[in-house]
């Protein structure tokens, strides 16, 4: 029998690879579906009308309700009177996008800047303490939010920034999470490079910009993704350093929707989760060979 099977294997070599890959993209699809409902169901739910959202989630948010929510894939009518909603009549939806602009662009450009010459420093540059400063700045990464939120105020308050963008900006741009990512893809260049950059009369800047930078670009690529979902996303740093509603980003804003209110806050999420889907899918051959090539290790 087992020779049999060989023998088969041998007459078919494509099949048995082909099944397998099959197997393997149908044990992943169910995941995946999983995953994607709730973004397929928040598109199809903002082009619905009011009236039929609210037949749909009437039971949402009721104590002791026998009620179930109905979840359509395809709308009785198609509406976009929630989009003129939120992006003609309501100014305030507009303002907060830009706000999550202007937070979240000098974020990524800043911590992209400082994350890569700190980590060519801590790779490439032999000094005392190296090893152990680093080690001190991962320690930093480590540590939750809650735990460094009462420093950063008291830092962000004396600085006269509190209720400023500067009170978000600051910090995020010397965060340690996109020190330690570029350091391991520098960690993965041999440092024949540079001294074959200084043979050739270059300084470290110059090493650093015409050498090093094109061979870690799916690095940055993937630094800037990962920052632009983190920081794009964020809620609490706002709520803390920006008292004035109008200097909040969208995120913000989206968190204080209520339930009467669902058809708004259906087409306020497709808007505000658009630039994330449209980033990623444009990017994501880079982000892929930016993870890969990272070479996680201590």
């Amino acid at each position: 029998m087992i020779r049999m099977e060989r023998l088969t294997q041998k007459a078919n070599p494509g099949r048995i690879p082909y099944v397998r890959m099959f197997l393997y993209t149908l044990l992943l699809a169910v995941p995946a579906a999983i995953f994607l409902l709730p973004v397929v169901l928040t598109a199809v739910n903002s082009i619905m009308t009011g009236d039929e959202i609210q037949r749909n989630y009437a039971a949402l948010g009721k104590e002791q309700s026998a009620g179930w929510i109905n979840l359509k894939f395809i709308p009785d009518w198609i509406s976009f009177e929630q989009y003129k909603h939120i992006l003609i009549d309501n100014a305030n939806f507009l303002r907060m996008f830009w706000n999550s602009v202007s937070l979240v662009v000098p974020i990524i450009i800043g911590q992209t800047v400082v994350s890569s010459l700190a980590a060519y420093a801590l790779t490439k540059l032999r000094f005392r303490g190296r090893e152990t400063l680093f080690y001190v700045y991962l320690i930093t990464m480590l540590m939750p939010f809650q735990v460094t939120l009462v420093p950063n105020y008291i830092v962000a308050d004396w600085l006269g920034w509190i209720n400023t963008p500067a009170a978000i900006i600051g910090p995020g741009i010397f965060g340690a999470f996109g020190v330690f990512l570029m350091r391991q893809f520098l960690m993965n260049i041999p440092y024949a490079y540079i001294e074959a950059g200084k043979i050739d009369g270059a300084g470290h800047l110059r090493i650093f910009v015409s050498i090093l930078m094109p061979m870690i670009r799916p690095g940055v690529v993937a630094l800037v993704l990962l920052l632009f979902v983190d920081y794009w996303n964020m809620v609490e740093q706002p709520l803390i350093f920006l008292q004035d509603a109008m200097k909040q980003p969208l995120s913000v804003y989206l968190s204080k929707l209520r339930g009467d209110s669902l058809s708004v806050a259906f087409a306020s999420s497709v808007v505000y989760m658009t630039p994330m889907v449209l980033i990623f899918l444009n990017a994501e051959p880079h982000f892929i060979a930016g993870i890969q090539q990272s070479g996680i290790k201590g």
